[in-house]
């Protein structure tokens, strides 16, 4: 085990709720194996205390942070920069502290591609976005770079601002893409869905229990991505493997994701599977 000492390096997770983090797990085990003095650590903080945990961990010199719901967007406010790929997405998840200052960034949108597409080419599909927030404007991000032909974006009533906002930022940066959003409750979405062949589910519906949109709605040939890593499978994904679709959940997102952040931390490059291994060995 990595003794702690006086040069060790302090990254870590700021979210609410973080309980039920992996990410200490595999950054620390990755650490240990690579011999490098450096900690992380999961701090739970609230909506309102943002900017204090940003300067906080700037005045603790710690090496950077990684960010996840619901701070993905309000961080972005307190960072001395943002990264040219955090901007188009509209989200930070992870944020490094060199010399004081912090850069935002986001390696969410190429952690999911590189997971998602050792199932599935994405070029010329047809994909629902179950979501408007930082995790879904990652999922869209990475899907129109991956030239998929239509993007359709679904979110509760509520969410319909953001939703259209994110489908027009979308059109903005992919000129050849074809997007759309709808609610739930439009009588016309459930349809929408099922001409898609790709659905991913980028709400926290599901963290503890519930599913973002009815089951019903699914059919056997969609493939069926949850952000969401709970131990256990999450209600979602658990209709949709009964249904015959080909599901994965957001583990493999989890691992990639955190290795791109990792490098940018340490300047190591770390084995990405062998995170995800730690990961499984969690679950």
């Amino acid at each position: 085990m990595t003794t702690i000492t006086a040069q060790t390096r302090l990254t870590g997770l700021i979210g609410h709720p973080v309980a039920h983090s992996l990410s200490p797990a595999m950054h620390n085990t990755e650490f240990e194996r690579l011999g490098l003095n450096y900690i992380y650590m999961a701090w739970d903080v609230a909506p309102g205390l943002v900017g204090n945990a940003v300067n906080g961990l700037v005045a603790l010199n710690a090496a950077g942070f990684n960010v996840t719901i619901p701070h993905k967007q309000c961080v972005m406010q307190f960072l001395d920069e943002i990264s040219p790929d955090a901007l188009l997405i509209g989200a930070v998840n992870t944020v490094t502290i060199i010399g004081g200052k912090t850069c935002g960034c986001n390696t969410d949108a190429q952690g999911w591609l590189d997971d998602i597409s050792q199932d599935i080419s994405l070029a010329g599909r047809t994909i629902c976005v179950l979501g408007a927030g930082g995790a879904a404007r990652a999922v869209c991000a990475a899907a129109g770079r991956a030239d998929v032909r239509k993007i359709l974006i679904g979110c509760q009533p509520s969410d319909a601002k953001p939703s259209e906002d994110l489908a027009s930022g979308m059109a903005s940066h992919f000129r050849k893409l074809d997007r759309e959003w709808m609610s739930f409750d439009n009588p016309a979405f459930p349809a929408a869905l099922r001409e898609c062949d790709i659905v991913v589910n980028a709400t926290p519906v599901g963290m503890e229990r519930g599913t973002p949109i009815p089951p019903m709605w699914l059919c056997a040939k969609h493939y069926v991505y949850d952000v969401i890593y709970n131990r256990g499978e999450t209600e979602l994904l658990s209709h949709a493997r009964k249904l015959g679709c080909a599901t994965r959940n957001g583990l493999g997102m989890l691992a990639r994701q955190g290795a791109r952040a990792f490098e940018l931390w340490t300047a190591v490059k770390p084995d990405a599977c062998r995170m995800e291994e730690i990961l499984r060995r969690h679950f």
